[in-house]
């Protein structure tokens, strides 16, 4: 096992790390970059391609926003919900690659991606039956409703393209490349816009267009990767048809991450749910103050995945100590990054709701929000990135297990503040948000750290992590 810490000897020096340590933490930090990095341009590809849609649409009329907004929702709660394809794939295949057993790691990654094409198809035509009555459920009709469909019922076609994606990413994640998905993500992201641009006005094809663009941008990443992992099975013996064992192994795992998924998405829902009743400036001043929240998410989750992929590579080569110091190490690199997005949080608090709109109802409201949040920040990095160590490790019973008692605690706590400050818009927002940023996320951090201490979770070997 090799060694990650040394120290002197000699008088004066005990506790002071040697040059050798200086280079391992060195050689530490400069891997979680080099994942990170890239990771988060990666992350944020397809809320851009929503957003781009959106924007596009945006100029044709209020009826076709309203109608691509409602339909993007539900595509992207559905996507959502899959994105244990990545998360179940990259520890498994990040595994096997610590041990050395490079076309075994490739065949868990093709199994991957059998299992997204699966899902994919039966998602698309389950989708076809069911679209228009969820549509309808959440309140859509007269023109609205038709142009949500039309979105909605082509963008179907895009479903097993994204989860092939998704799938695609949790592998090259397992290899340690993070650089090929955002290569991918940019060159997928262009062709996104100039394909709506063309087709919804140089073709006047209206909302169809910015759908078919949407797709076919998607099949084209979706095919790119195909390519990637196709070369690297052949190059490794690795054939392409699908061992069902390992697709049951990768689906059980998935089970338990959806899970965790299912119990995040029910707070933040269970949240909305409850600042609705308080009025539609709350709820406005929610919506902007969640959609800053998500964004800098998204550069946590950069770190997260990288815990997830250098993780499962050390526990595949037997590397205890080795896990230890990058926990150790990316958990204060969330803590540090909390503080720096805090304090910007904080600073720009009053003033960066003139971008979205010029109500000083939601300005107030967003306000309180957004110093909440700022407050919080430090416990969302801490929380993030050891979510990516545990999904990292193969602890998904665990997260899905410690998500259904976080809930279990939020839903009380939420339902108890929505009882306060009702009548001023501020403070009924307020603490809504102290309810999420800090005792929802308190609880998560709760959970967290005790597992994280436990060490339970370091199980070694090149499928120590799976089933």
């Amino acid at each position: 096992m090799p060694k990650t810490v040394t120290r002197n000897a000699g008088p004066g020096s005990a506790g002071r790390p040697t040059v050798n340590q200086s280079t391992a933490n060195q050689s530490t930090a400069r891997a979680i970059r080099a994942l990170a990095i890239p990771a988060f341009g990666a992350l944020i590809a397809e809320p851009l391609f929503l957003l781009a849609d959106s924007s596009i649409v945006g100029h044709l009329g209020v009826s076709q926003l309203a109608g691509v907004g409602l339909a993007a929702t539900v595509l992207q709660t559905i996507v959502g919900l899959m994105v244990f394809l990545a998360y179940s794939t990259t520890p498994a295949v990040a595994r096997l690659l610590g041990a050395g057993r490079h076309a075994d790691a490739l065949a868990v990654g093709r199994d991957g991606l059998w299992l997204a094409a699966v899902l994919g198809l039966l998602l698309a035509v389950a989708g076809i039956f069911c679209g228009s009555g969820i549509l309808r459920a959440m309140g859509a009709d007269g023109e609205v409703l038709g142009y949500a469909r039309e979105y909605f019922t082509i963008s179907l076609a895009g479903i097993p393209a994204m989860l092939l994606v998704m799938a695609a990413m949790g592998v090259l994640r397992g290899l340690q490349d993070t650089r090929t998905p955002l290569v991918v993500a940019t060159a997928g992201f262009a062709v996104n816009i100039a394909m709506n641009v063309a087709f919804v006005y140089g073709l006047g094809m209206s909302v169809a267009g910015a759908a078919l663009g949407t797709v076919i941008a998607q099949w084209g990443m979706a095919v790119v990767y195909l390519v990637i992992v196709v070369r690297a099975t052949r190059r490794y013996g690795v054939g392409l048809r699908p061992d069902w064992a390992g697709v049951r192994a990768v689906s059980r795992v998935g089970s338990w991450l959806m899970v965790r998924t299912l119990s995040l998405r029910a707070a933040i829902l269970v949240t909305v749910v409850i600042v609705t009743a308080q009025g539609p400036i709350n709820l406005a001043a929610h919506q902007l103050a969640m959609t800053l929240f998500v964004f800098l998410a998204f550069a946590l989750d950069a770190l997260a995945i990288a815990a997830q992929a250098l993780v499962g590579k050390e526990l595949g080569a037997g590397n205890i100590l080795g896990v230890r110091a990058l926990t150790c190490t990316m958990t204060r690199w969330g803590l540090g990054f909390g503080v720096v997005t805090g304090i910007a949080l904080a600073a720009v608090s009053g003033v960066v709701g003139w971008i979205f709109t010029t109500d000083p109802g939601v300005h107030a409201a967003l306000t309180a929000a957004l110093l909440v949040m700022a407050v919080g920040q430090p416990l969302a990095g801490y929380v993030f990135v050891l979510d990516g160590v545990l999904i990292g490790a193969g602890d998904a019973r665990y997260l899905a297990l410690a998500g259904l008692a976080n809930l279990v605690v939020y839903v009380p706590l939420l339902m108890w503040v929505s009882r306060v400050g009702f009548g001023d818009t501020r403070a009924g927002l307020f603490w809504v948000w102290v309810a999420f940023s800090i005792g929802y996320m308190g609880a998560r951090g709760l959970t967290l750290g005790l597992r994280a201490r436990t060490g339970r979770w370091m199980q070694v070997g090149a499928t120590g992590g799976r089933g």
